[in-house]
């Protein structure tokens, strides 16, 4: 289905309203789709943060939906909202997804001359109103353009974060932004303007890409970003082996393409360095229960390696597949996967590398890259079955330091990179 590239995700009529109700102090975008189950409880958290905290201030909630099939606006409507909070309810146009949504309320942003801007997921069972003031809060006193969230999250949640985004991000770009792809985030009318800049409406990043590419992009152009705590994020999690091939693709396309972009940013950083965390609800740490189906992440890897055994020995390095090859071809049946960072590390920048070069469907190589991914979490749920959460949090944070270590592997490969 052909979608119509539109100059702008709002309508005349929205645009219209826009510009009624500026200037303005905070705003808050809500992207939704099918989301009557849990849109109203985040409108009334945010509501009631934005009249308890920001007092005097003028302030306004943005519901930017998909075109809802069940009743997500009329429940956004419905939810209480306090008399000094303005809301806006409407349809969004252009290619469906999250990141179009987004591009509605960055446009918002510029047309009501917003100082401060944040954006929650509509999926949210655990917002309190303390999200807004630890998200915006930081970017009206003007500390910082760009705030991520920092959650505490089941150690078997958030695995396409964990094992790819976290540590090519900190590798990459050298700042230790935990959730990239959190999809709650703060950000100051500058940066809004910067989002609005970049031509990109038509690809990925206006579906599940638009998270690490608002990260990205601040981490490569704003300068000054920062963390809140924002405690545990419940909302609907999904299990790796069954339920994120789509965003897997779209978000690592994205991670790699955007490397292409900045690659005279990130190719001088060694290291990495903290950012700010600045004060929330990082205290709260009972996060739910969630359960991994390990043997389908072990079966769909070794399943995926023979069907792409011909492709892996063209894409990665030979040490790197002989590796693989050991680590998919079990000794015994039921012997769980061994499939350590330093090689995962490898093959992720192999990809990287390939992306770049690869003259075929990018999509479809990220997509060979899936079975990859499911054999690494694997082999990490097994790893820290036993573990506390913060003894697993550790092996992650190892990860990353590891990603950093063979960063020098990347940037001798760059060295062949085309056009270089």
């Amino acid at each position: 289905m052909a979608f119509k590239p539109y100059e702008s995700a709002l309508r005349e009529r929205v645009a219209g309203w826009m510009h009624q109700g500026g200037p303005i102090d905070v705003l808050v975008g809500i992207p939704c789709y099918n989301n009557e189950d849990t849109i109203g409880l985040v409108v009334e958290q945010v509501a009631a943060g934005l009249s308890r905290d920001f007092p005097g201030l003028k302030k306004a909630i943005l519901v930017s939906d998909g075109g809802s099939t069940d009743d997500t606006r009329v429940a956004a409507e419905k939810a209480a909202c306090p008399a000094d909070v303005r809301r806006f309810i409407f349809i969004y146009r252009g290619l469906p997804g999250k990141g179009t949504s987004f591009r509605a309320v960055f446009e918002s942003a510029r047309l009501m001359k917003a100082r401060s801007v944040a954006v929650v997921d509509a999926d949210l069972r655990s917002i309190t109103p303390d999200w807004v003031k630890a998200l915006v809060g930081p970017i009206l006193e003007d500390r910082v353009d760009f705030v991520a969230p920092l959650y505490a999250r089941h150690k078997y949640d958030g695995t396409i974060t964990n094992h790819i985004v976290y540590p090519m991000t900190r590798a990459l770009y050298g700042r230790r932004i935990r959730q990239p792809i959190g999809g709650d985030f703060g950000f100051s009318g500058r940066m809004a303007e910067i989002y609005l800049s970049k031509d990109v409406w038509m690809t990925d990043i206006a579906r599940f890409g638009i998270d690490i590419w608002m990260t990205t992009v601040a981490l490569a152009e704003a300068g000054r970003i920062g963390q809140a705590g924002l405690g545990v994020k419940i909302h609907d999690a999904k299990d790796p082996g069954a339920d994120l091939e789509m965003m897997f693709r779209q978000v690592v396309s994205t991670l790699f393409f955007m490397m292409g972009d900045y690659e005279s940013h990130w190719t001088p950083v060694q290291g990495s360095q903290d950012v700010p965390l600045f004060p929330g609800l990082e205290g709260r740490t009972d996060v739910p229960p969630l359960t991994v189906n390990e043997g389908r992440l072990a079966r769909e890897f070794r399943e995926g390696f023979e069907q792409f055994a011909s492709l892996y020995r063209e894409i990665l390095a030979p040490e790197h597949f002989e590796s693989l090859t050991g680590a998919c071809r079990p000794k015994a049946p039921g012997e769980p996967v061994v499939f350590g960072p330093e090689l995962w590390a490898g093959i992720v920048y192999d990809f990287a590398y390939t992306f770049h070069n690869w003259l075929r469907n990018r999509h479809q190589l990220v997509a060979i890259m899936l079975p990859l991914y499911f054999g690494r979490t694997a082999a990490y749920v097994e790893e820290v079955k036993g573990m506390s959460g913060e003894e697993a949090e550790a092996v992650i944070e190892r990860q990353a330091e590891i990603f950093e270590e063979r960063k020098s592997y990347l940037r001798g490969k760059m060295a062949r990179w085309e056009g270089l």
